[in-house]
């Protein structure tokens, strides 16, 4: 039997990188996935009919996580056409990075709201539904950067930071309905995104590496994959970084 057969799995920000192998992997377990994604047509499309090739429900819908009405009326239509909502990963997020000397209220701002407001949005939005079937897993995205920080991201740093302490106070306040709350922390992990960046530094970051690689998506979705199981249902409130050994 698969790990999620027949569950409903909300992902946020899921057409790419890190939430698109999530959506896969969760697939490939039997889950039916239903994703957000903000500008991309053309790839929630095509992730759409690829999740849906696994023989699984799958929609994508389109709007900003930073808005709590439209989360809720998501997850309204979620139970209506799904009937039940098991798991949710919230995974959107955006960098602004600058030093703080440099870094504008916009930009603050900006990165507060889309990574760590929507959590509490959507978190928010799935939580009666969860209640109710006495049930559930939510698995937030921090980042190591909200552990440790890191110079020139003091904005994402403070979201990813936050998102640790909401997700040990959910954890605390659902845990008594069987509703479970963690938090991944990724280190540095190759996706598109560094793609771009230069050979050079992304070679030094690897070697400065204990495992002496950079992690893939898929790293990071085989423990959302644990932590959406039944495999970890005696696993709430933690924060399980995903790095290669980096903060050892």
């Amino acid at each position: 039997m698969k790990l999620l057969e027949n569950q409903v799995a909300i992902i946020t920000g899921a057409t790419r990188g890190i939430g698109k192998a999530i959506a896969e992997l969760f697939a490939d377990q039997g889950a039916n996935v239903v994703f957000t994604y903000v500008s991309s047509d053309d790839k929630a499309r095509a992730l759409e009919a690829e999740l849906q090739a696994k023989g699984v429900k799958a929609k994508g819908f389109k709007f900003d996580v930073a808005n709590l009405a439209a989360c809720e009326n998501m997850a309204a239509e979620v139970v209506k056409e799904f009937e039940r909502i098991d798991i949710v990963v919230n995974n959107a997020g955006i960098t602004r990075d600058n030093l703080l000397m440099r870094m504008t209220e916009e930009q603050f701002d900006e990165v507060i709201t889309t990574n760590l407001k929507s959590v509490f949005n959507m978190t928010k939005a799935v939580q009666r539904t969860m209640l109710k079937q006495r049930s559930g897993s939510i698995i937030n995205m921090s980042s190591v950067v909200g552990v440790k920080g890191n110079a020139g991201q003091a904005n994402y740093a403070a979201s990813k930071a936050g998102i640790l302490g909401f997700t040990k106070s959910v954890a605390l306040e659902l845990g008594s309905r069987n509703i479970r709350c963690n938090a991944i922390a990724p280190g540095f992990i190759e996706t598109e995104m560094t793609g771009v960046l230069d050979e050079a530094m992304v070679q030094q970051w690897r070697d400065s590496i204990p495992l002496k690689r950079g992690g893939t998506p898929e790293d990071v979705a085989n423990l959302t994959l644990f932590l959406a199981s039944s495999m970890s249902a005696y696993v709430t409130g933690q924060v399980i970084n995903v790095d290669g050994g980096m903060l050892t």
